[in-house]
């Protein structure tokens, strides 16, 4: 097997390298440069997003942050610092870390390309089963998430990673109203309907989705990547990665109609790089089959979980899966969720337990 990970497939490059030698502790001549572009490149990429974010509508916040891997410019020069503040996920799912212990890497699950189109095959099947809700409904969306941050420790780059909550949104079909219940944003809930105090009214994309924005799009999975390709150029580190980023937003804090849905996986199945993880849990201790993709340039692994009796979407983790870098140990989970109710309501702030 050829053990250059730049000739290889994501598969080819995560098998070998569990077979490389683990890198030294020191880095060798010339990583320290490598590891100060690659944080460089990490904070401009978040000031894009930072700029863009604030001058996008509101609705942008239906979507639950997939890369919310912040890094201080302060981090450049400390690039190859000890990992220390940072909390742990358990298998169960719960947060039981404390400052200054260290952080968690598991085991990377294996990835193959064998048996990608039949998985994602039969995950379109079970999607098209979804109900779409009626006029004058809201989509109810509970969910348990957490999210990492590089940061700057006292004099050392560390990883702080955020407590394990419980987020819930209520979305109408139009995406004027809404309602939000996130701990890290405000306990007491605020609302998302609009227009806001500023006046300003949300105007539906792909990354800032209404249910109605989603009935509109073109169901043919060719048609569909062509359009998803060309709202996310220039985004990321490449554009099949951005894409497959854009579809797994689409799975967790919206409400694709039952025919997108079910497209949304073959469309998934037409981007390069995408394989299958035999064993992959998300943010609620849940174990199933995932459909990832890894990010070359970060060495992070993308992976949406499912239940593998069901094939219903439980989930979604970002995983280190490239070289221990001095910061990020491989095998450390940089954001985790667990999609826990999805469900048509009658009115906003009613849950599925009180429509019932």
């Amino acid at each position: 097997m050829n053990a250059n990970p730049s000739r290889q497939s994501p598969a080819e490059w995560e098998e070998s390298a569990q077979l490389l030698p683990p890198p030294n502790r020191d880095l060798p001549s010339g990583r320290h440069q490598f590891h100060k572009e690659r944080l460089m490149a990490r904070i401009q990429q978040e000031e894009r997003t930072a700029t863009a974010t604030a001058a996008e509508p509101k609705a942008r916040r239906f979507t639950m942050p997939r890369r919310a891997f912040a890094v201080p410019a302060m981090a450049c020069a400390l690039a190859g610092a000890v990992l220390v503040g940072a909390s742990v996920f358990t298998s169960a799912g719960e947060d039981k870390g404390v400052a200054g212990g260290p952080a968690l890497a598991r085991p990377v699950g294996a990835a193959t390309t064998k048996g990608v189109p039949q998985l994602l095959d039969q995950i379109s099947l079970a999607a098209a089963e979804v109900p779409n809700p009626k006029a004058g409904q809201y989509v109810y969306i509970e969910s348990k998430t957490a999210n990492s941050n590089e940061k700057i420790i006292g004099d050392k780059a560390g990883l702080d990673t955020g407590t394990l909550h419980t987020r819930q949104v209520w979305q109408s079909l139009d995406g004027t109203k809404g309602w939000l219940i996130d701990p890290t944003v405000n306990p007491e809930g605020e609302t998302l309907s609009t227009p806001d105090a500023q006046g300003n009214v949300p105007v539906a994309t792909l990354n800032g989705p209404s249910y109605n924005y989603l009935a509109k799009l073109t169901t043919d999975p060719d048609k569909l990547l062509k359009k998803i390709y060309k709202e996310t150029e220039g985004k990321g580190d490449s554009p099949d990665q951005e894409a497959f980023e854009a579809i797994g937003d689409l799975l967790g804090e919206s409400y694709p109609p039952a025919e997108l849905y079910s497209a949304l996986f073959k469309t998934a199945a037409k981007i390069p790089g995408v394989v299958m993880v035999e064993d992959a849990v998300d943010a609620a201790g849940r174990h199933g089959v995932a459909v990832a993709r890894l990010d070359e340039t970060s060495g992070n692994r993308t992976e949406w979980i499912f239940d593998r009796k069901t094939h219903e979407f439980l989930g979604e983790r970002s995983v280190h899966v490239g070289e221990d870098d001095g910061v990020i140990k491989r095998g450390t989970v940089l954001s985790t969720s667990a999609i826990m109710k999805r469900a048509v309501v009658d009115d906003i702030k009613q849950t599925p337990t009180e429509a019932g």
